[in-house]
């Protein structure tokens, strides 16, 4: 299966709202989707669509940073697949191209986050080879 992996534009972010909805279960508004996107897009951050035939059929974002306990990293992020085209192999390849692309941009390390729910993505990052180093805590209301 023939994939690419195109950058998108953010002045193009309106595409990936209906996949980052459909990841996170429609519980932010398109409005709240689009404010943070375009602040996002403004950092060390990209996100690309994974395209077959043309199609776009998910979609993914990359951070890049240093952090102290595993230097230069790339962290994939908001990972999505439409349902239709998963078990086909599709994350192997993208995280293979990720992890060449990260190696291009000089990092020695990928890392992410996983929602504790998503068991299949879980058995996915075990068998690339990640580790889980520890939990994500989150503070609301600030």
């Amino acid at each position: 299966m023939e994939l690419s992996f195109e950058l998108i534009d953010k002045k193009d972010l309106e595409i990936i709202i209906p996949f980052i909805q459909e990841l996170m279960g429609n519980q932010y508004s398109d409005e709240i989707l689009i404010e943070r996107f375009s602040e996002m897009f403004d950092q060390n951050y990209e996100c690309r669509g994974i395209f077959y035939q043309g199609e776009m059929i998910g979609v993914f974002g990359l951070w890049f940073m240093t952090r102290h306990y595993a230097g230069r990293s790339c962290q994939p992020d908001h990972v999505f697949i439409k349902e239709e085209f998963r078990s086909m192999g599709i994350g192997k390849q993208l995280f293979s191209w990720i992890y060449a692309y990260a190696k291009k941009r000089g990092c020695e390390a990928s890392e992410l986050d996983s929602y504790v729910s998503n068991h299949p993505s879980h058995k996915f990052y075990l068998n690339e080879g990640y580790n889980i180093l520890g939990y994500h805590f989150v503070k609301k209301g600030l």
